[in-house]
């Protein structure tokens, strides 16, 4: 059966530009010309969803389980290169960040991957376009399967999301999510898209509010059996007392 905009798939993948040096993979032997030390992980995302580049959804849609060489356009892929973001940043914010800006290193600058072009004096010229942006690319990709476990799909949105393993369940077409308490207001932002994705309302619980009801719950049973231990011992101290108060015959 064809895919289709929404569905979810795993994929076999090597993106590379024209010249073919490899850029990103999670496949073994293509990845260690990246990175040797670098681990390949699946990659399960859902179509339509902004979840990996916009050509090769549009290019998925449609077609079936299987390989495909997909070539593609940088206004499809990483897009045009921006001038604007090539910038000039003081030696000074290095230094505050602990970095040393040495010409062609990459690095991370508050979550933003960036390039430095040129070191002089105290100025730095840092590009923070994609490595790959302005350029055509070539995918080959794999279509390993397509996924229909409910829940393997909740979990792969919520890694990609997320980054991160988030307990759930599902519950009378609502799905349940245990958080830490410093990203609830963050993960209440999708609950429209996950609505759009599952059909499902979001309800956001803080991770350990389960145990806390639990706890209240033993607590609150703790009193009622000590409650009714002491109204019997009391009625049996009652019977004692009436006892010793009869008269001998």
């Amino acid at each position: 059966m064809p895919l289709k905009e929404k569905d979810f798939i795993e994929i076999e993948f090597t993106g590379k530009v024209k010249d073919g040096e490899v850029f990103d993979s999670n496949i073994k032997k293509d990845l260690a010309k990246i990175n040797p030390d670098t681990i390949p992980k699946p990659f399960v995302f859902c179509l339509g969803q902004n979840m990996f580049l916009k050509g090769i959804d549009n290019f998925l849609i449609g077609k079936d389980v299987g390989e495909y060489k997909i070539e593609l356009q940088p206004e499809d892929a990483f897009g045009n290169r921006d001038s604007k973001l090539v910038q000039m940043i003081p030696m000074k914010v290095f230094r505050e960040q602990k970095i040393n800006p040495v010409q062609r290193l990459m690095f991370n600058f508050d979550g933003r991957m960036a390039k430095i072009l040129t070191v002089s004096g105290g100025r730095v010229m840092v590009d923070f376009n994609n490595p790959v942006a302005g350029k055509t690319v070539l995918y080959d990709l794999k279509v390993l399967r397509k996924i229909n476990n409910l829940n393997e799909k909740i979990k792969a949105f919520n890694e990609f999301l997320f980054r991160k393993d988030f307990k759930f369940e599902i519950k009378n077409k609502k799905l349940i999510i245990e958080v830490e308490k410093q990203m609830i207001q963050f993960v209440e932002m999708f609950k429209d898209k996950f609505k759009e994705v599952f059909e499902l309302d979001l309800e956001i619980k803080e991770i350990g509010e389960n145990k806390k009801e639990v706890g209240e719950a033993i607590e609150k049973v703790k009193k009622e059996v000590k409650k009714k231990v002491s109204e019997e011992v009391g009625k049996v101290v009652e019977e004692v007392e009436k006892e010793s108060t009869k008269t001998p015959q």
